[in-house]
């Protein structure tokens, strides 16, 4: 097959092109380049999908387009210009697009309500869940027939440039203090729902391969933090104390959840964003999604963090000497 991947030079975009030219697939990578390298192999046509004459250097029919934007004006450039030009459309969107994240949206299904859609000018971040839904909108009524939305969850696994699933490894590896011990979130009932972003890709290309149209949660299976704490501590070998600090404790320390500077990343207060954690995934685990095992993606990420650098500039959780202070604090308080 020859397939049009509007990105493809970063985490999940570099996962979806090797697995589909490891099948044997002819991949077209369409981006500006900027966010990091492409995968071996794939025929690479740099442009600003801003621009009116984005598509310009791009030649021929393909049996699908994958895309990966997050705003409106892109997706409505690319199905404007690929309408005549391709069989299938597979759009990743994200879980974000639901309305309620708190405990009622437990479960949530793809028929469940969403956030109203978004399609200005000036994107933001907060502009995300929203703008998704418009992307959504216009790949549906471009190509009612042959179109697929993979709803992704929070992507893992090596490359993880957020830092989101590469934090607590690597930490358990390299613990911020002499005596071992690491600063978690004490959050019980907590719950973590991932998937690799080479398990994501994989089933992506196999939903191109048997023309499998239609609207999906695509992540993995809902796990307790807890658990994969320990599984990211087991690969980790580490076996120093855990010092469990409460969400009030950490929120009047300034320590956020969830990602970014001075966060604790994977971990999202119960029950406030329950939702967000716990969607239902029946229907893409039906048409083959699959999941490895948490530690096999863990080991992955720690060898990956380990090999560049664990000194490098973090974009999620907390710096040695911050969580170092953090703990003589809570031990101080407690």
């Amino acid at each position: 097959m020859r397939l049009l991947l509007l990105g493809g030079n970063a985490f999940l975009g570099r996962a979806i092109a090797r697995d589909a030219i490891a099948r044997g697939h002819d991949v077209v990578a369409l981006a500006r380049g900027e966010s990091g390298t492409f995968a071996e192999g794939v025929e690479v046509v740099r442009a600003d999908r801003d621009l009116p004459n984005a598509y310009a250097g791009v030649h021929g029919d393909f049996d699908a387009v994958i895309d990966l934007a997050r705003q409106p004006r892109h997706v409505r450039g690319a199905v404007e210009n690929l309408r005549d030009r391709s069989q299938h459309y597979l759009f990743v969107s994200t879980i974000n697009v639901y309305a309620d994240a708190g405990p009622t949206a437990i479960g949530a299904a793809e028929d469940t309500e969403l956030l109203p859609a978004w399609d200005g000018e000036q994107w933001t971040p907060e502009h995300y869940g929203a703008g998704k839904v418009t992307c959504e909108r216009l790949v549906a009524q471009a190509f009612p027939d042959s179109h697929l939305i993979a709803r992704a969850g929070l992507l893992a696994g090596p490359e993880d440039s957020t830092d989101r699933s590469g934090y607590w490894p690597l930490r358990f590896a390299h613990p911020s203090r002499p005596d071992g011990r690491v600063l978690v979130p004490h959050d019980p009932p907590a719950q973590t729902q991932l998937i690799d972003a080479r398990d994501l890709a994989h089933w992506l290309i196999s939903c191109v391969e048997n023309q499998t149209f239609g609207v999906f949660n695509a992540t993995g299976p809902s796990v307790p933090l807890h658990a994969v704490l320990a599984a990211a501590r087991a690969v980790a070998g580490h076996t120093g104390e855990l010092v469990p600090a409460s969400s009030q404790w950490l929120a009047q320390k300034g320590v956020a959840h969830w990602a970014g500077e001075r966060s604790l990343p994977l971990w999202l207060p119960w029950p406030e964003l329950a939702g967000m954690m716990t969607v239902d995934t029946s229907a893409a685990e039906a048409a083959g999604l699959r999941s490895r095992p948490l530690p096999q993606t863990f080991t992955d990420v720690l060898e990956w963090e380990l090999r560049t650098g664990p000194g490098r500039p973090r974009q999620a959780g907390l710096s040695p000497a911050d969580e170092a202070d953090l703990i003589t604090q809570w031990l101080r308080e407690n």
